[in-house]
């Protein structure tokens, strides 16, 4: 029998132990994005002036292949203004991917064990390094093939005036498209590193994976072979890319427990 002098259990303090620390989350979350936010705004409110400029910078990839007299309009009375400003507003988050991913990783690292902070953190960076990589390799090489093959493909009397807006929209798709696309070597790096497949299993589904390349950038790039296959090519080689760096981990790991095992003589 149980003494009945003994004190009765506070039924609020298990209650209390429980939400505390879901709350203290919620709260660091909450601060946390507060705090990318931030960075975003202010990055947007420096830029903000140099709206026009960055629109201009944008387009310059077609404008240089534009005919002589040609120029870009705006079929829309507020697209003047709506296309720079949303411009401005994409690279400042554009800027401020790396403040927002630090305080994802500040939110998540405490919970990660030193090994997976060891590998989490390279792969991290790796991941905006080749997200801008992959912008990058749109503006610099894919945009002027792509509208040179555009400009020069039309019927003839065919006066090329492109509106501004379907501009933005087309070159922010294209954009997102290849940043996305670049991540390929740690999206396959993780798949082998998590245990989810190996090594082995992907170089045996290699001609499924080039054919799903060639479907995604199908999906994601306008409906004319060269975008497509310029999607296409780099994602499959960056998909080789991920193989080898996970073989080359794979074996590295190996070392150390094979060491391990191995009895001194």
């Amino acid at each position: 029998m149980s003494d009945p002098h003994a004190p009765e259990p506070d039924s609020t303090s298990t209650g209390e132990t429980v939400h505390a620390p879901l709350i203290e989350h919620l709260i660091e979350l909450r601060s946390r994005l507060l705090r990318a936010t931030v960075v975003v705004l202010v990055v947007f409110a420096a830029l903000y002036g140099f709206s026009n400029q960055i629109y201009l910078y944008v387009a310059e990839p077609l404008m240089a292949l534009l005919p002589p007299g040609s120029q870009m309009i705006a079929t829309e009375v507020a697209s003047p203004f709506l296309a720079p400003f949303k411009l401005t507003l994409v690279v400042a988050l554009f800027l401020g991917i790396p403040m927002v991913l630090y305080q994802a990783w500040a939110f998540i690292a405490p919970g990660l064990y030193e090994n997976e902070k060891a590998l989490a953190l390279p792969l991290l960076a790796s991941s905006i390094v080749l997200f801008y990589a992959g912008a990058a390799f749109a503006y610099y090489v894919v945009f002027p093939l792509l509208f040179k093959f555009f400009t020069t493909t039309g019927p003839e009397n065919v006066a090329i005036m492109t509106d501004i807006n379907q501009y933005l929209n087309f070159v922010l798709k294209l954009f997102f498209a290849f940043g996305v696309a670049f991540e390929i070597p740690i999206a396959t790096f993780l798949l082998i590193w998590t245990g989810a497949t190996s090594v082995e299993a992907l170089s045996k589904k290699r001609p499924y994976i080039v054919i799903g390349c060639f479907v995604v950038g199908m999906m994601l790039t306008p409906p004319d072979v060269i975008s497509q296959s310029l999607l296409a090519i780099p994602m499959w080689l960056l998909f080789e890319v991920g193989i080898l760096s996970a073989r080359f981990f794979k074996r590295r790991r190996a070392l150390p427990a094979k060491d391990a095992t191995q009895e001194p003589s």
